[in-house]
């Protein structure tokens, strides 16, 4: 872990909300970073001071004010309602005479006739704008893989976030979608972003290029956490190839204890 990744969990560090992984990583660098160690004293202390202020409360008079002008506002609009329907309802006398109502029904009577013509006739023209509709969607399919492959490279991981969630709406990954996800997966500098990936390739592993290219990527992982997810995700899918790559994590020397712990009961699951 860096400087800029422990500021930006400071907050979650301070309230406890980290998972156990990511709290120990924090710890570790606080221990050994001199800088990190005073900004966190210092948003400690801030957090100190805000804890101790007053809360204002409103009061009596305040409440009783509001009450009766909210009392006076019902009041109001009761009033507006009434006179309104009482309005409606005698324009709607003076309207509506014999000649008016044969008017309407002979009105109806057309209208439901040219529907039933309409609907008879006009059977292959629907047929015809659905097939437009589902061209339409194959094409709004085709321009989000066309922006994911075009931002997944970007220096910016804000922007490879982005380019990842493009996946929430396909409902297919073509294969250089599928290859630019595993690559990020197993690449990208920023911890974040793999655990995004992660789990967008998660929702594709009815693909089995998906599925082969997540076991094959749990022996490439040095973060804990993108390792602990991983397995996360061998027992959601069930997959019995990852019980190999999972006992190679095991027999290394410099394995997080928590994702030990992890593997090891993912490996019971699988088993």
């Amino acid at each position: 872990m860096n400087c800029e990744q422990a500021n930006e969990q400071f907050t979650e560090w301070l309230s406890n909300q980290l998972p156990d992984a990511e709290r120990l990583e924090m710890e570790a660098h606080l221990a050994t970073c001199p800088d990190c160690q005073r900004a966190a004293h210092a948003t400690q202390q801030l957090w100190s001071q805000m804890d101790s202020l007053a809360v204002p409360e409103p009061s009596e008079r305040m409440r009783v004010r509001f009450d009766a002008m909210l009392d006076t506002y019902k009041d109001s609009v009761s009033s507006e309602q009434a006179t309104g329907l009482t309005s409606f309802v005698a324009k709607l006398r003076t309207f509506w005479t014999p000649q008016m109502a044969l008017r309407l029904a002979y009105s109806l009577a057309l209208i439901g006739f040219g529907i039933l013509v309409g609907y008879w006739s006009q059977n292959r023209p629907v047929l015809a704008y659905q097939q437009q509709v589902d061209s339409l969607s194959s094409q709004v399919q085709e321009m989000r893989q066309m922006m994911l492959l075009s931002l997944i490279d970007n220096p910016s991981a804000s922007e490879r976030l982005r380019a990842v969630s493009y996946t929430d709406d396909l409902n297919q990954a073509n294969e250089r979608v599928v290859e630019a996800l595993l690559t990020t997966l197993n690449k990208d500098p920023n911890v974040n972003v793999r655990l995004v990936t992660l789990e967008a390739l998660a929702k594709l592993a009815d693909d089995p290029t998906v599925r082969q290219g997540l076991v094959q990527s749990l022996t490439r992982q040095e973060s804990p956490l993108v390792q602990a997810a991983l397995a996360d995700v061998m027992v959601k899918l069930q997959e019995k190839r990852s019980i190999k790559p999972l006992q190679q994590l095991l027999r290394q020397e410099r394995l997080n204890d928590l994702v030990k712990s992890k593997i090891q009961e993912s490996l019971k699951a699988l088993s």
